[in-house]
This record gives C-alpha cells, structure tokens and sequence, in this order.
C-alpha cells in the first residue's frame, strides 16, 4: 500500500489537530467556564475600578490599588445593604445552617407537618395527608436536599474563584490581551487581530451594560410590585431580584420562590404575586431582554431570543448566559475574515457585485 501523498498527510494532521484541540477543550471545559465568567465579571466591575481611577489622588498609572478599592467598596456596600434592609438576614441564615439537619429529619419522615398545621390552625385530615405525603416521598426529599447541597457547594467555590481570577483580569488585562494577540499572530495579520479584539472588547461592553440594565429594571418592577401588594421586606427583595437576573432561568426561579415563600408565610397577596411574576417573566424573556440586549449589540431581537433559545438547548443554563457572548465572538470573527477575504480579492468581489 502506497504511502499519501504530502498534501493528504497535511490534510490528516489537519484533521487530527482539529480533534486534539476539541477534545482538550472538551475535557477542560469547566475551568473554560470559570475563566469565562471571570473575564465578564471583570467587565462588570471594570467601569467601577476606572471610575476610581480617574478620580484618585494616587496611584493613577496603577489599576491594582483601585480593583482593591472597588472589590472593598462592593463588598462594605453589600455588607450594609444586608444589615440595613434585611437586619434578621444573618440571624436567620445562621438559624437555618444550625438546625438544618434536624429539619431535614422531620421534613423526609413528615413530622414537620403536624408543626405546620399547628401553627396555621391545620385540621388532623390536612395534617394527615401531608404527613403521607412527606413519608412516602422520603427517598426523593434526601436525594433532592443532597443535589442541592452539592450544587451550593461549586457555587460558593465558584463565587471565590470567579472574583479571584477577575482581579488578574482587571489589573493586567490589557498585557494579556497583547500577550495573547502577539501568540496568535503574524506580521501580515496582526492589525487585523488587533482590530478585532478592540472590537469584541467594545461588544462586551456593551453587552454587560445591557445585563445591568436589565438588573435595574427586575430591581424596580420587583419592588414596585410589592410594595404596590404590602410584601415585607420588599426592598430588600427587589435587590436580591435586580442581583439574580445575572443568573438565567436559577435566578428569577430562586426570586420568584423568595417572593412567594415570604408571601404565603405572611398571609400577603402571594397568588396576585405569582400571576404578577408570570406575566413579568413573560415580558422580560420575550420583549424586554431581546430588545434591550439587541439594541446595545446592534442585532436584531429575534436573533437574540433565537441565541439565547439555542444556548439553552445546548448547554443549559450556561449555554443560556454564555450565548450572547459566543454570538458576538463568532460574529466579530466572522466580519472581520468576510472583509479580509474581501480585501485579498477585489476583482471577485467587484465581479460578483456586477453580476
């Protein structure tokens, strides 16, 4: 059997290249991930480290002192927030962590429903029923508390993580982005990465400037809402819902659980509440999101939803937060070989805009 020739060969290592890198990528998917979401919570806190910048006395040519100051000011700022609007919060929290595993004991064997019923003037046919009911589910309430603790746990690594790795993001983001272009490119095409990157750095931008204006808009309706309807505590609600609307779908879902389960225990207007937060949810996933996101990146809303919609498919609730991103990825890519391509074929070009 002969031996391929050297194109072929070049075309096989072509090929089995392509199939190395995927399957790294693949395999290293979830730090991808954490460095992903580092490099958009840089571009969130970005705006305040400049801000801080321009404005200080000292250190005006060195962006770590102010990444400190602003990583300082958000956390004293949260800090007090929770202690102004919520002062019960930490007490609470603390309550719950300590007599956590007693409450999972009466609630998996269903002894928590003689204290419900108890409490609000239950009939023995009602507490019964959801004795029964809590009993014969067992299994399935110790599985579901076990994935839950599971999935708290990557989540408050992810939050150390994330912001860790933002601060290296925030201080020497500018060095690595040079760093990175002088890897990937050559002397013929370095201005043309260049550009590129200048650009997906301005859509990124832009694109989290519209996630914030979709947090202020959650934070007002939220709370306009509640307080419209008599909830407790509806500030500090409002700003755990502006806050959530970071995270699709998990977010507004842990919100809408906050608000109704504070309602109900409340005796409030909790069932108004719920045809509230639907028709809100409605609203936001197909007119508000779309349009606001799609008038910032210059795309139309449709193809905002269709990305979003795909995400989603793809990779769940990651997919959905990293869509939007990856089309602006793939888009400013995609212009800038179009208009390369363009460039080293004029006559084509001037060819098939006669015909």
């Amino acid at each position: 059997m002969a031996f391929p020739d050297r194109r072929t060969a070049d075309v096989l290592l072509t090929i089995l290249l392509f199939a190395v890198v995927i399957s790294v990528l693949y395999a290293a998917r979830r730090v991808l991930l954490i460095f992903a979401f580092a490099i958009l919570f840089s571009y969130l806190i970005d705006p305040a480290v400049r801000f801080l910048q321009r404005h200080s006395l000292f250190f005006k040519n060195l962006r770590g002192p102010h990444v400190i100051e602003a990583y300082l000011a958000f956390v004293i700022l949260a800090a007090v927030g929770v202690h102004a609007l919520a002062p019960q919060f930490l007490k609470q929290t603390g309550k719950l962590f300590r007599e956590g595993p007693e409450l999972l004991d009466n609630l998996s064997s269903g002894e928590i429903a003689s204290r419900i019923g108890d409490r609000y003037g239950w009939s023995e046919a009602q507490e019964r029923r959801l004795h029964e009911f809590l009993a014969g589910h067992r299994e399935q309430i110790r599985n579901s508390v076990t994935r839950v603790e599971q999935s708290a746990a990557s989540a408050v690594a992810l939050f150390v993580v994330v912001p860790i790795l933002a601060i290296f993001f925030l201080s020497d983001g500018g060095r690595l982005a040079d760093s990175f272009i002088q890897l990937i490119s050559t002397e013929a095409n370095h201005r043309a990465i260049r550009d590129a990157a200048d650009e997906l750095n301005t859509m990124l931008r832009k694109y989290i400037r519209a996630k914030v204006i979709l947090v202020g808009c959650s934070f007002l309706f939220y709370s306009a809402a509640m307080l419209v309807l008599r909830f407790p505590h509806a500030i500090a609600l409002g700003i755990l819902g502006g806050v959530l609307e970071f995270i699709p779908v998990a977010g507004w879902m842990t919100t809408a659980a906050a608000i109704i389960g504070v309602g109900f225990l409340t005796h409030s207007h909790w069932i108004w509440m719920a045809a509230v937060l639907g028709l809100w949810r409605m609203a936001m996933d197909y007119f508000i999101s779309p349009r606001i996101v799609g008038q910032n990146l210059e795309m139309h809303p449709l193809m905002v939803l269709f990305a979003v919609m795909v995400g989603g498919e793809i990779g769940g609730i990651v997919g959905i937060y990293l869509s939007i991103p990856v089309m602006v990825v793939v888009r400013v890519i995609w212009s800038k070989c179009v208009a390369a391509n363009a460039a080293d074929s004029p006559g084509l070009l001037h060819e098939s805009e006669t015909l």
